[in-house]
């Protein structure tokens, strides 16, 4: 279908207004530019400037989206000036999503090269609920009318990590008890066989969050959606649109990249997002659900969301 930038602004302006946020995850593609983004506004001596685009491309984002989804955050602690510096691009009704650091997450951390001389050793930090205070709440207090969304992301835990998922509940329902109260929580997991009652009753007797994830390895969103008590908290939803479950992160950048133009669509991915709006609608403004859509899930976010906002009117 046709990008109209108009009109989603103003299917995601009266969305935001009913307590309903959608947005992406992250925001610096320059396959958007011509559909969401004006390639002029980065020129620098009559040439496109990849880093005058990164710096400042956020702005012209918040003039169609009122929320993002800030993975950046996972891989490193953010600091108060960056905080500072996303949140004086965007309205002040515009509200974060913010992926927690993964130093905090991890139960060993993985042999890849980012992780220097950690790599392949128990993180003595996971689930450290003073760092999490001191190094990840601290800077965020600074812009905290604008978190809307603070998400633990638990990549997949294998039998050397926890033999059982009540393990890990147990282990979460600790931590969750020891974080201060009154921040915008949710919990995605990447262990399929792990969405039992007890990680449910867990995350609602803390009012955390689950996120609805659509993951390589994860059941689809509407499984999830169906699963008894996976609405945690009743004023606060999330879901993330990642990946189409079956494929990997790597073969959708393969498959996508440039992401400007939707490569294959997703009917499920897309009746599960309406639906989760519509739920919000009918829950009225007092619920905040957010819903985050990525390039990889069907090659460009921008038709996602459009193509289902479209649904809906009709």
């Amino acid at each position: 279908m046709q990008f109209n930038r108009a009109q989603l602004k103003e299917q995601v302006e009266d969305l935001a207004a009913q307590g309903v946020l959608v947005g992406t995850s992250s925001w610096k593609y320059p396959g958007w530019l011509g559909t969401l983004y004006d390639s002029g506004r980065y020129e620098w001596r009559g040439k496109f400037a990849q880093s005058r685009f990164n710096k400042d491309c956020l702005a012209e984002y918040a003039e169609v989206f009122k929320t993002v989804s800030i993975d950046a955050a996972y891989y490193t602690f953010p600091s108060r000036q960056y905080l500072e510096g996303l949140a004086n691009q965007t309205p002040e009704d515009f509200l974060f999503g913010l992926k927690v650091t993964d130093a905090l997450t991890i139960k060993k951390f993985p042999k890849l090269d980012r992780f220097g001389h950690l790599a392949g050793k128990a993180n003595e930090n996971f689930l450290n609920a003073q760092l999490f205070t001191k190094a990840f709440l601290g800077p965020c207090e600074s812009i905290r009318p604008n978190i809307g969304l603070l998400m633990f992301e638990f990549s997949r835990f294998w039998p050397a990590d926890y033999q059982n998922g009540r393990d890990f509940v147990a282990d979460l329902d600790k931590f969750l008890g020891r974080i201060p109260k009154g921040w915008p929580y949710a919990v995605e997991m990447r262990n399929r066989y792990w969405l039992k009652p007890g990680y449910f009753e867990c995350l609602a007797r803390h009012q955390v969050a689950h996120v609805f994830n659509s993951w390589a390895a994860m059941p689809p969103v509407s499984e999830q959606m169906g699963l008894a008590g996976s609405v945690t908290n009743p004023n606060l939803v999330a879901a993330r649109f990642l990946l189409k479950p079956g494929r990997n992160y790597e073969q959708a950048v393969t498959e996508f990249e440039p992401y400007d133009t939707i490569k294959e669509e997703n009917p499920e991915a897309r009746a599960a997002a309406g639906e989760l709006i519509v739920q919000g609608q009918k829950a009225g403004p007092k619920r905040k659900t957010f819903v985050f859509v990525n390039n990889r899930l069907e090659g460009n976010a921008l038709g996602t969301i459009a193509a289902v906002l479209s649904r809906l009117g009709s």
